[in-house]
């Protein structure tokens, strides 16, 4: 893993967009089309609102996303697929497909075997992401499974991870906030030719450097990216502020 640190939030997202969007479109150019993974959260709107306006050929891309919380509604100001739908899949209308997690569905062990049916044959060719301000990795709380295969499961929620959602202002209070969602796995992530990070603000600053120079391991789950050789972490000052020689 590599990590970029930009001058500010507006060209954090520029930066990340377009080396995201140079790979899908060399995907393209070699295979045809392109699989993506697509992430949510206050860390992505600039990079997505980035991403939209390039010129990929959307109809050759197959999009799916990183994780949904269990029991929610698209309604619901916090449905992740209700964000992208609204910030990502209505402003590329000729999408080729967009494979929603519902995280609503009346049996959601089911719907975890459709997708995992649907993505476990693929090959990942971008992930684009954030990290969290427990250092999870998609929904991925510490103690995270590094282990487990399947593209797709079912996680609970700690305490630090429903506050962020909370602090973050997709929900009144911490008993709305949902104690389960199904997540992408960690080996799944790990799977995909290119991630792309984009972690603004400085409440991700001690996660930033628990995942750059700490030691890898499932307590501070992001920190698993060291190992992968085509990973990107876009920060920006604040987010980079506790990584050696930046301190202080």
């Amino acid at each position: 893993m590599q990590f970029i640190v930009h001058e500010d939030g507006a060209a954090l997202a520029a930066a990340a967009a377009a080396e995201g969007a140079v790979a899908i479109e060399a995907a393209i150019a070699k295979k045809g089309a392109a699989v993506v993974v697509l992430a949510t959260g206050a860390s992505q709107f600039a990079m997505l609102a980035e991403l939209v306006g390039t010129d990929i050929d959307w109809g050759k891309v197959t999009v799916f996303h990183l994780d949904e919380y269990v029991g929610l509604g698209t309604d619901h100001p916090a449905s992740f697929r209700g964000y992208l739908n609204e910030r990502f899949v209505a402003r590329v209308p000729a999408l080729r497909e967009f494979l929603a997690v519902e995280g609503d569905a009346p049996d959601i062990d089911a719907e975890i075997a459709r997708l995992n049916a649907r993505l476990a044959p693929l090959e990942v060719d971008v992930c684009f992401a954030g990290i969290g301000e427990n250092c999870h990795l998609a929904f991925n709380d510490p103690p995270a499974n590094f282990e487990v295969d399947d593209p797709y499961i079912v996680v609970e929620l700690d305490e630090a991870c429903r506050r962020q959602q909370l602090g973050e202002g997709w929900f009144p209070d911490l008993e709305s906030v949902p104690k389960t969602a199904v997540s992408m796995s960690v080996r799944q992530i790990m799977k995909a030719k290119k991630i792309v990070l984009s972690v603004p603000d400085e409440r991700k600053a001690n996660a930033v450097r628990h995942a750059v120079e700490g030691e890898i391991g499932n307590l501070y789950p992001a920190s698993v990216l060291q190992n992968h050789p085509a990973a990107t972490l876009h920060l920006d000052p604040p987010a980079a502020s506790l990584l050696a020689g930046r301190k202080g």
